[in-house]
């Protein structure tokens, strides 16, 4: 079937493996990477984008990939790195038979990727997916799985959000703090709840009129706002990125008026010169693949059997990670994404060396 491609080279790319996957009769084109297996299978969703160019996807995957394996690690998960992406529009072209060959190629690499939802998949695709594949994660409550996983990622950057709070304000609550969250969509909406509920004040935004229609419906005392522009300029406390990737670049620090970020987008950095600009204006970065590992330990919880209170008590520990994460990246004078990087790849490398001890 399809069009089978794969790269090995470290070199080129940094990662263990690259796969192209193309099957022409469905419209399918994906790409599945596959940074680390150092812990074990890699493990990250499948993202479905209609991006401008193949090359863009590229760039996507890998970055991805790669913040998938340090989010895994520094969850504490047994689990590698992985992400993969399907280029093109879903609202034009996924299909029952599009998803089904994707899941054969996911199949075809014999357990070293599992894949799970991420934006343009859902909780129903991964059924789909899954009558192709045993390597898949997120499925329905109905065929055995954990449901949808924007509830535990919501949880878990509520957790982390709470510990930037405490690492600048001296308590860790946002009682009494105006946030910020840009993206109402599936982790968005279930953080605004957790924010109300601790006694925050929140302002919103979305592309979507569906989203803010439900924010009009459901919190009616959410202060919703034109666009991102608005948002950002606006007098917040916490500044939540909750959509896509490249939030944070130059002009937005120069406008941002929080004094914490930390929200659920993946890729929060448009370049890596971003968290130095945060640093200069007195704004706390909590690293995007710590506050949002909620959602993967959510999915991973299922490959073992899912237990909803035994994945939400290892979600709850964000907190925990963020707070020693920060601490860490004052100690050692530097950003907390360099102090979390450091942290897990001590990990990785540490658990990864273990494979060399052979057992009868």
């Amino acid at each position: 079937m399809g069009v089978f491609a794969t790269t090995d080279d470290p070199e080129s790319t940094g990662h263990e493996q690259v796969v192209f996957c193309q099957d022409k009769q469905t419209g399918l084109k994906a790409i599945i990477g596959i940074y680390s297996t150092a812990l074990g299978p890699a493990l990250g969703g499948t993202r479905f984008y209609p991006y401008d160019s193949e090359e863009a996807a590229l760039a996507d995957v890998l970055d991805l990939s790669r913040g998938m394996a340090h989010k895994n690690a520094l969850a504490g998960l047994d689990l590698g790195g992985g992400k993969a992406v399907i280029w093109g529009d879903p609202e034009q072209i996924k299909s029952e038979a599009l998803l089904r060959a994707y899941g054969r190629f996911v199949e075809s690499l014999g357990g070293r990727y599992y894949t799970a939802c991420d934006v343009g998949t859902y909780v129903p695709d991964m059924d789909v997916i899954a009558r192709e594949t045993r390597y898949v994660t997120g499925r329905s409550v109905e065929h055995g799985g954990a449901g949808d996983s924007s509830i535990l990622t919501a949880w878990g950057v509520f957790q982390g959000m709470r510990a930037a709070a405490e690492h600048v304000w001296g308590v860790p609550t946002l009682h009494g703090r105006r946030v910020g969250v840009a993206g109402l969509g599936k982790v968005g909406k279930y953080l605004v709840g957790h924010l109300l509920e601790d006694g925050a004040e929140v302002v919103a935004t979305d592309v979507s009129p569906r989203a803010l229609d439900w924010a009009r419906t459901t919190h009616p005392q959410v202060h919703l706002v034109d666009d991102v522009s608005a948002l950002v300029s606006a007098d917040i406390d916490v500044y939540a990125p909750c959509a896509l990737g490249g939030a944070l670049d130059d002009d937005t620090v120069a406008a941002l008026r929080a004094k914490v970020v930390a929200g659920a987008a993946n890729n929060q950095l448009a370049h890596s010169g971003v968290e130095k600009l945060l640093a200069d204006r007195g704004i706390l970065y909590a690293p995007d693949y710590v506050v949002n590992a909620g959602g993967v330990i959510q999915v991973a919880d299922e490959i073992e059997g899912f237990d909803f209170e035994r994945a939400k008590l290892r979600a709850t520990r964000i907190y925990d990670t963020t707070r020693e994460i920060l601490r860490l990246a004052d100690t050692d004078g530097v950003p907390p994404a360099v102090a979390a990087d450091r942290l897990a790849e001590r990990r990785m490398a540490e658990i990864g060396r273990l494979r060399a001890i052979h057992l009868r």
